[in-house]
């Protein structure tokens, strides 16, 4: 790899220091915080020829040494990982953060806290399900593969086929991994094991000639000016005969093991059920929420919270006629009304991407009286692909790449249009694209003269809690919803779900309730569906502390916000503090709460 350094060197404009000079300041011995760190995370990243590739930074460049490679899933490969991060968090040492200040000295504090945050997760070795119905390469590699792995040219077609033929290696190695931990104490609930399996079956169905990595080629292929008809039938033909010598008997291999696991499994649904399982969930508490709250503390925010907006949800409904019953069978039929489902086919869904897109040029066109800097990245509405709908949530934000090849891409579950009622998209757009993840995600990549690692916004409270905030935003003032009470009760409604999030989470994982009581407090408080209740709690089974973030971080800013509106009073700009949210990237929320309150002291000084 000695050239891909010197190349990168050069792109650099470190080519005058000579190739000595060069290797000194950045690689052997990297000269300041920002290098230093960057040479890190570069170690940790080129592990990860997935990471390298979902940047989009080097691909398809003469930098481009890994995109027909996938990385490695076995144990020693875990363990080679965990010793080059604790390296690595030895060495920040040597810089900092005495001497630091301004940009350098958070990009210490934040890349400090991160790393020993990865080090903390991987105090017990056996914390989790390395597959699930979620996550784990059965479900994501299919979409990375079709979705992330750019095809521009005859050689990135080349090394599609390549990767397809590794991912053949991955299952494998994974299949090895899943049968380790079983046999250390680590088996999933007995739902996981069904959803995943039928979710691997889904994949599977219809054979090689009806797999995604097939169908989806010859479209992609035919975007590339100058390939010949023969080459983009051999490529075709290469990834289907893969896919029927590799990829299916892989799979089939591991539903098998899933079905022999499901003989031994148990239907507990909390993380107490594994070896260490208490210990680990107030370990992922502290890495989602970057706090030192306790589950207790959560879980009675989330009470208080889920009150608060029963109240709200209420006076929206008494306004439009329905006064009777529980709220949750008044929002449940809020959630089944004729007039407000998408009809469940084709059209239908084409008329739900419609809505959302024009949803979004609708808040663009507000957007720049709220926002200093706006979103240079175009984004894409695009629904979740069926094979993996199904364990799926509503929906998700996929980043665009680092050098602009890829767009943001938000992606909807269309599975089943009740679950997403008309007067529910608005919220969901807010969250996903305009002024949510699509604002903070491009706002962090435009950041100058810091680490790439704070341009990757790798903390979940911040990241969901801006999301949640944007929904506030929009509603409190931007007027998004001033013409629009149902929208506004679909604001409320998503709010409750986050606030029933920080319940049934630490309901589960810390008060050990089962499957079935966490999905009847969600359903009675939220009034979603069954389907959609039923993904989402298990969802927070194989995830756990993951819910609890969101409503933490949008809490935390909101407690910000207002800090800052009382010191400042009549000079408090709202614009000017969304920028300073956003401008600085993701960080835990303890570092936020520094940065904000030095920002006001600034301000007032002025």
């Amino acid at each position: 790899m000695g050239w891909i350094r010197k190349t990168a060197l050069g792109t650099a404009g470190l080519i005058g220091l000579g190739a000595f000079g060069g290797y000194l300041w950045f690689w052997g011995a990297p000269v300041g915080v920002n290098n230093y760190i960057n040479k890190a995370s570069l170690q940790m990243v080129a592990d990860s020829p997935e990471m390298l590739s979902y940047m989009g930074m080097i691909d398809n460049t003469v930098l481009d040494f890994h995109s027909d490679k996938l990385g490695s899933y076995t144990k020693e490969q875990d363990e080679i990982s965990l010793e080059k991060l604790k390296e690595a968090r030895a060495g920040m040492d040597k810089y900092g953060p005495d001497g630091l200040e301004g940009q350098e000295l958070l990009s210490w504090k934040i890349t400090a806290w991160f790393f020993d945050d990865l080090i903390a997760g991987e105090e017990f070795e056996y914390s989790g399900y390395p597959m699930s119905q979620l996550s784990g390469p059965m479900v994501d590699m299919p979409q990375f593969l079709t979705d992330t792995h750019v095809i521009k040219s005859k050689r990135s077609a080349e090394r599609y086929v390549s990767r397809v033929a590794e991912f053949g290696r991955v299952i494998g190695e994974m299949e090895v991994r899943v049968r380790e931990y079983a046999d250390n104490g680590v088996i999933a609930p007995d739902f996981v094991l069904e959803k995943s399996i039928t979710g691997m079956r889904s994949f599977i169905d219809g054979g090689a000639s009806e797999n995604p990595l097939v169908t989806t080629l010859p479209a992609r292929l035919k975007k590339v000016d100058g390939l010949s008809d023969d080459f983009k039938n051999q490529m075709i033909a290469e990834v289907k005969a893969l896919v029927e010598s590799d990829i299916i008997p892989g799979y089939e291999s591991m539903i098998a093991l899933h079905e022999d696991l499901l003989k031994s499994a148990t239907h507990d649904a909390g993380i107490w059920r594994i070896p260490n399982g208490e210990k680990i969930y107030k370990t992922a508490l502290r890495s989602n929420t970057t706090t030192d709250m306790t589950a207790d503390e959560i879980h009675n925010i989330g009470l208080s919270e889920v009150a608060r907006i029963e109240k709200e949800m209420d006076a929206i409904l008494q306004g439009e006629g329905l006064t009777d019953g529980p709220l949750s069978e008044r929002v449940a039929a809020m959630m089944s009304r004729a007039d407000q489902i998408y009809p469940d086919n084709d059209a239908g869904r084409a008329a739900m991407i419609a809505e959302l897109e024009r949803l979004n040029e609708e808040v663009m066109a507000k957007a720049g009286d709220y926002f200093v800097t706006l979103p240079p990245q175009p984004l894409e509405i695009k629904r979740i692909p069926e094979y993996s709908q199904d364990g799926a949530p509503g929906g998700y934000y996929s980043g665009p790449a680092l050098d602009g090849s890829r767009p943001g891409q938000f992606y909807i579950n269309l599975k089943d249009p009740v679950d997403n009622p008309k007067w529910t998209l608005p919220t969901l757009l807010y969250h996903e694209a305009a002024p949510g993840h699509h604002f903070q995600i491009s706002r962090s990549q435009m950041i100058e003269d810091v680490p790439i690692l704070r341009k990757m916004s790798p903390f979940t409270a911040y990241t969901e809690g801006w999301a949640l905030y944007a929904e506030y935003l929009a509603a409190n003032d931007m007027g998004m919803y001033d013409d629009n009470p149902l929208g506004d009760l679909g604001r409320l409604q998503a709010e409750m779900f986050r606030a029933v999030r920080l319940v049934v989470d630490t309901g589960l994982h810390h008060k050990r309730w089962t499957r079935e009581e966490a999905i009847d407090y969600m359903a009675e408080k939220t009034g979603n569906s069954a389907g959609d209740v039923e993904r989402e709690i298990e969802r927070y089974a194989v995830w756990p502390g993951q819910a609890t973030a969101y409503k933490t971080g949008q809490l935390a800013i909101l407690r910000l916000r207002k800090h800052a509106e009382d010191e400042l009073g009549e000079d408090f700009n709202l614009r000017d503090f969304n920028e300073l949210i956003l401008a600085n990237g993701a960080m835990p929320l303890g570092i936020l709460d520094e940065v904000v309150k030095a920002w006001v002291v600034d301000e007032k000084q002025k």
